[in-house]
């Protein structure tokens, strides 16, 4: 019987790698929407654009995790709206951070709710790179890589109660 030795991460996210590079993560993130657009992030080691949020600590739950994460990230405290999709993303990229890894991801996405301004204070750093905060038209999100790319269609459209969506993608 093969044993599946677990590599310990070096803080306290829900998230476990092992020695064949399966990565799982747990993650909260935020849907920021102001005057037309939603806020992304992105980086030197990136090509595209990610939703603002990050790993759920253990004993955290996901609503206290979206916050804390929204404002390491913006430097400004938003509140929950509602919870809008539960994700479950596979995927395997050929570049940046996550190379070379076989990843299984759940993320809570939360609405946030809008502050009337795009005003952030911003410093975040991942990774050892400095984080850009860029706020992209929903009308528009086909022309820009983002992730998760579910939104170009369903942020047009989002439903009362929150959505499920399983994704099976593969680097490109």
């Amino acid at each position: 019987m093969k044993q599946n030795t677990v590599v310990e991460m070096n803080n306290n996210d829900v998230c476990f790698q092992t020695p064949d590079k399966q990565r799982f993560r747990l993650r909260a993130a935020g849907i920021i929407i102001e005057d037309g657009c939603i806020l992304f992030a992105t980086n030197a080691i990136e090509k595209y654009y990610y939703s603002i949020g990050g790993a759920i600590n253990l004993g955290e739950t996901a609503e206290e995790a979206v916050v804390r994460e929204i404002y390491e990230e913006t430097g400004v405290q938003y509140e929950i709206d509602r919870l809008a999709f539960v994700q479950e993303n596979f995927f395997k990229r050929d570049d940046g951070m996550f190379k070379g890894l076989s990843c299984h991801e759940i993320t809570f996405y939360f609405l946030m709710k809008p502050r009337g301004t795009q005003q952030l204070d911003s410093h975040s750093i991942t990774a050892g790179v400095e984080e850009k905060m860029c706020w992209l038209p929903i009308d528009n999100l086909a022309e820009y890589d983002i992730y998760p790319k579910f939104f170009i269609h369903k942020l047009k459209d989002l439903k009362p109660y929150p959505e499920h969506i399983v994704v099976k993608q593969f680097s490109e």
